[in-house]
């Protein structure tokens, strides 16, 4: 078995049953058995210490896998054939569950995902497939974009720096106008990359630019500190 301290994401959807005013949420926040594009399976039995050990209300239901966004209660988290069940309440008195509410009628949102930790885990000697047989889980997140909706199911691990960097670039090109190249150039260097800032607030206002700045260093923050769990 293996120990990872890297904290690591699996994305999937989610159904809702009677979305009403009181804001119930239910669905499969990991499904048993199916690879994710990191090449990773979760083995059913996976959550079974964390959930003893945690209970579902010490599991956070989160907005986006912001720590300081709680939007509701976890109510019922649970192991079964097919994978973790959750049964969430999202609060009213919270303007994003609301507005996560209003999202998940529209059909507009229809992701969960979990932060957790690796505690065991081996490789399938036909497959090379990583067989994870324990997590610590943290939280659950509501997501806006499960990774792999054909498959149901999809790991973003935030240890392996190239797809947040991939990830990272596509966000700059739709919400900053950057080429492919600058894109690449400034995921890579940094804002110095565009030989000043001049050019690239020609492309939006100073608002715009402001929270594209603040985004881009976030993901740096963020990118560093993946890059401490590996050493």
């Amino acid at each position: 078995s293996t120990e990872s301290a890297a904290a690591a994401r699996l994305t999937v959807p989610f159904a809702t049953t009677s979305p009403d005013a009181a804001g119930i949420i239910e669905g499969y926040a990991s499904v048993f058995r199916r690879p994710d594009d990191g090449r990773d399976i979760v083995l059913p039995g996976a959550f079974r210490r964390t959930l003893a050990r945690r209970g579902p209300r010490a599991v956070k239901l989160l907005w986006q896998h912001d720590p300081k966004e709680p939007i509701g209660v976890i109510e019922e988290l649970k192991e079964d054939a097919r994978g973790l069940y959750v049964r969430a309440r999202l609060l009213p008195e919270l303007e994003r569950a609301r507005e996560a509410l209003a999202l998940i009628r529209a059909g507009a949102l229809d992701g969960l995902s979990i932060g957790y930790r690796t505690v065991k885990s081996r490789p399938d000697p036909e497959t090379g497939l990583r067989l994870i047989s324990e997590v610590d889980l943290w939280e659950v997140s509501l997501v806006t974009f499960p990774m792999q909706p054909a498959a149901r199911i999809r790991a973003l691990k935030a240890w392996r720096p190239h797809q947040a960097l991939r990830r990272f670039e596509a966000f700059l090109r739709e919400a900053g106008g950057f080429s492919r190249s600058e894109a690449k150039a400034i995921a890579n260097h940094g804002l110095a990359a565009l030989g000043g800032r001049d050019a690239a607030r020609s492309r939006a206002g100073q608002g715009e630019w402001d929270a594209l700045r603040q985004a881009l260093l976030a993901l740096l923050d963020s990118l560093a500190a993946m890059e401490r769990t590996k050493e």
